[in-house]
């Protein structure tokens, strides 16, 4: 099997498919491989970059010619890069303005800005809204890279049944804005007509009921959403409302809880994975059957590091991390400081799977601080050690824990419909003011907040709130 790599003006790159054809070569050649191709892809980045864009011309002025290392390079943000859009894209025909002007019509969600780009808005939930504009060869890496995952996480038997059922895909995705998910799937709809049917697109907004009965008639052979969206449809799957039977459960954007995961796969009776990552990234990392997520170094490059943007070592919960898309030519994102904080197996994964293996552990901007109680100063809080708390109180389908004033939490849950709210709620309450006392706390108050948890607006829900969110 030959595959040419398809190029055009503005150097479209690679089909969908040479990239799954170069991914198995490279990972039957072994991790060594793998690197190497990252090593040579950062290069023609950083060379493009430095050609094309302005703002990255000036950010590597007195860098070697060559650069193959990528801690050499400095580090980036959303807020640095959308203050410097039009420097930092790479064809002068995306400006800021003419983008903004494009993302303000709905009507245009999933079409192609300047006749070539796909267009996607982040929702500011770490205090700056972004636009990122994607090119084909974007596209064609997530594409391919899905075809790699897919022959990971299914048996033959499972692609069997896939492939009997239609393959019909529901995506169960944030609507009402030019978010990644939805302008993605208008676009294969658009483009691809046969896509119409075996693509769904479900919007998150939609009242739960009315969402049960659309998928039970769509009937998906794969199944995909926000983690805390497929929580509630596992709780309807249990209950009998929801009636559907994927190969695949596949969750995004949400990290999801290993006993959330084996819960999800009784209730579908599927395999349940996950894939990490963001807008401006694509595809970073995707799930084990042990609950680790394995990077995708072909593609991805992602530095676990701490507040100076040290390198941490394996075993340490980073700071944040950076991550540099080897993909995405007219809007590079490069050492972008994504906030995450992510813990790096430091052995191998009992999957046997030799990619390096990370959880995330929350974002850097979700952690909360609250007053010493006797010895002035601050006491930090994690975002994980409070939700595993509440994670693993039976009967909590959903939850959100919001900071109100520097020592007051206010807890949103949506219990399981046939569960005891009340006790959900008070096992909920003294697990976290324990936790509290433990930490020094005690000072702290906890209370239960009358409304359920919200998302934000793309679709998405916050787990942990700090009160200058």
């Amino acid at each position: 099997m030959k595959l040419r790599r398809r190029t055009r003006t503005g150097d479209r790159g690679p089909s969908a498919a040479w990239v799954w054809w170069d991914a198995v070569r490279a990972r039957r050649k072994g991790p060594e491989e793998i690197r190497r191709r990252q090593k040579a892809r950062l290069a023609e980045l950083v060379a493009y970059a430095r050609t094309h864009s302005a703002y990255y011309r000036e950010l590597y002025r007195g860098l070697p010619e060559r650069i193959e290392d990528v801690s050499l390079l400095p580090v980036t943000n959303k807020k640095e890069l959308m203050a410097h859009f039009d420097d930092v894209a790479t064809d002068p025909a995306v400006t800021l303005a003419r983008v903004q002007e494009f993302v303000a019509d709905p009507e245009r969600i999933g079409r192609r800005f300047a006749g070539k780009y796909l267009v996607a808005t982040t929702a500011g939930t770490t205090g700056t809204r972004g636009i990122f504009v994607l090119d084909d060869r974007y596209w064609a890496v997530t594409s391919g890279l899905m075809g790699i995952l897919g022959a990971k996480w299914l048996s033959w038997r499972d692609i069997v049944r896939m492939i009997r059922r239609g393959t019909r895909f529901a995506g169960v995705v944030a609507t009402g804005g030019h978010f990644l998910s939805i302008a993605a799937s208008t676009r294969e709809k658009q483009e691809k007509p046969r896509r119409h049917r075996s693509l769904g697109v479900f919007s998150v907004h939609t009242p739960l009921p009315r969402l049960v009965a659309q998928l039970n008639s769509f009937g998906p052979a794969v199944l995909g959403g926000y983690a805390s969206v497929l929580r509630m449809l596992g709780t309807e799957q249990q209950a009998g409302r929801l009636r559907v039977h994927p190969v695949l459960v596949l969750s995004t954007a949400e990290g999801l809880p290993p006993d959330e995961r084996d819960r999800l796969e009784a209730a579908f009776g599927a395999v349940v994975r996950e894939v990490y990552g963001c807008t401006e990234s694509g595809y970073t990392a995707y799930g084990c059957g042990e609950g680790w997520l394995h990077l995708l170094q072909d593609w991805v490059i992602v530095e676990p590091v701490d507040a100076g943007y040290r390198p941490v070592p394996p075993g340490t919960v980073s700071h944040t991390v950076l991550f540099t898309n080897l993909a995405n030519r007219v809007q590079p994102i490069i050492r972008y400081d994504v906030g995450d904080r992510v813990l790096v197996r430091p052995d191998s994964c009992p999957c046997g799977d030799p990619a390096p293996a990370i959880r995330v552990q929350g974002r850097a901007s979700d952690v909360l601080t609250f007053p010493a109680a006797d010895r002035g100063g601050e006491v930090t809080v994690p975002p994980l050690a409070l939700g595993t708390i509440v994670d693993r109180t039976p009967g909590v389908v959903l939850f959100q824990v919001v900071q109100t004033a520097p020592a007051s939490l206010s807890v949103r849950l949506r219990p399981d419909p046939d569960a005891d709210a009340e006790q959900v709620r008070r096992t909920v309450l003294e697990g976290l003011t324990k936790l509290l006392a433990g930490l020094g706390l005690a000072h702290v108050t906890v209370e239960a907040a009358a409304e359920p948890p919200e998302q934000t607006t793309g679709g998405k829900y916050r787990t942990v709130i700090p009160l200058y969110a």
